[in-house]
C-alpha cells in the first residue's frame, strides 16, 4: 500500500503497525455489542457505565411508548426488549448514548457548548437567508435532541428510515395490529427534517469545505460526527463508538482519511484524550493511505 514503507524503532513499518492496532480495536468492538445486549438484561451492569446503559433503556421504553400510544405497559416492556435485540437498533441508541455523554463531558472540561458551537453562531449572524434558516433548523434540532436527551428519551422522528421501519415491524411482534399510530407515524415522518438529516443536509452543503467541521471547538460534538463520516466515508453510529481511548487509532485514520491534517487531528485526539499520545507515525500517512487501511486495502 505505501510506496515507500517506512520503519518505526521496532522494526515494523508504520503500515504494519497501524494495522495491527486497528486489528486490535475492531476485535474489542466485535464485543461490545453482545456485552451489552447481556447487561442490559442483567441487574449488574456497572462494569459497562450504569448511565449509558439506563439512556438505551430509557430511549428504547420511550419508542414503544410512543409506538403503542401510551397503552398496556407489559406490552411496552416486551416492545422494548424487542427492540433491544435487534442490532441495528441497538447500536443506533448505544451511539447516541455514547454521542450525549461525551457531549456533556466536553461542555465541562471544554466549555463547547452543546447547542450553539461557534460555527452555529456563525450561520446564525450570516447575511445570508438561506445559510441562516439552516443554521437555525439544525440549532433548533440539536436543542430538541438534547432536551430528549436529558430525558433519557428518544422521539420516533428521529429514527432513520430504516430503523423507523425495524421499530414498526417490531410493535407487530407483540399487538395484533401493530402500532396504533403507524399510519399517522408514517404520514409525519420526515426524515430530512430530523436532527442527523438536517446535519447531513447542512455538512454535504459544504463539500469539501466540510473539512473546517473536523474542529471540535469550532463545530460541536454533533457537527464534528457528521462532518467525520460524510468524509471518511463510514457510519455516524459506528465512528461514535470510536471516540474512546480504545478506538484512537480507527478515530485518528478516519480524521486523516477525512482530509483533516496530522498535526490538526492530534489536537482533536488530545481534546477528547489529553493524557494519550496519538499513533505512531500518523504523520506519514497520507490521508489515501488512512482510507486504504480503513478499507482494509492491503497492497
Amino acid at each position: 500500500m505505501f510506496e515507500t514503507a517506512v520503519r518505526i524503532e521496532n522494526g515494523e513499518s508504520v503500515e504494519e503497525n497501524l494495522r495491527a492496532k486497528l486489528a486490535r480495536g475492531d476485535a474489542l468492538a466485535g464485543t461490545v455489542q453482545p456485552i451489552l445486549r447481556h447487561l442490559l438484561g442483567s441487574d449488574h451492569a456497572a462494569i459497562f457505565g450504569d448511565e449509558i446503559l439506563a439512556r438505551v433503556r430509557g430511549m428504547a421504553a420511550h419508542l414503544a411508548e410512543q409506538l403503542l400510544g401510551g397503552s398496556s405497559a407489559g406490552r411496552g416492556e416486551a416492545l422494548a426488549r424487542t427492540l433491544l435485540d435487534d442490532p441495528a437498533v441497538l447500536a443506533h441508541l448505544h451511539a447516541l448514548a455514547v454521542e450525549w455523554q461525551l457531549t456533556e463531558r466536553l461542555e465541562e472540561s471544554a466549555a463547547i457548548d452543546p447547542v450553539v458551537p461557534p460555527l452555529l453562531q456563525a450561520l446564525l449572524a450570516s447575511p445570508d437567508a438561506g445559510t441562516k434558516e439552516a443554521g437555525m433548523k439544525v440549532l433548533a434540532a440539536q436543542a430538541r435532541w438534547c432536551q430528549a436527551q436529558r430525558r433519557m428519551q428518544l422521539p420516533i422522528a428521529e429514527l432513520p428510515g430504516e430503523l423507523l421501519q425495524i421499530a414498526l415491524l417490531a410493535a407487530r411482534t407483540v399487538t395484533p395490529d401493530g402500532a396504533p399510530g403507524e399510519a399517522r407515524i408514517r404520514a409525519g415522518y420526515d426524515e430530512g427534517a430530523s436532527r442527523l438529516g438536517l446535519a447531513a443536509r447542512l455538512v454535504t452543503s459544504l463539500g469539501s469545505a466540510a473539512v473546517a467541521l473536523l474542529d471540535l471547538d469550532h463545530a460541536g460534538l454533533g457537527l464534528f460526527l457528521t462532518a467525520l463520516a460524510y468524509g471518511s466515508k463510514q457510519p455516524r453510529d459506528a465512528l461514535s463508538l470510536c471516540l474512546h481511548e480504545g478506538q484512537a487509532t480507527r478515530l485518528a485514520l478516519s480524521l486523516r482519511a477525512a482530509g483533516l491534517g496530522a498535526a490538526a487531528t492530534e489536537q482533536q485526539l488530545f481534546r477528547l484524550h489529553p493524557n494519550m499520545a496519538a499513533p505512531d507515525g500518523l504523520a506519514r500517512v497520507s490521508c489515501e493511505q488512512a482510507a486504504a487501511l480503513l478499507g482494509g486495502d492491503e497492497h
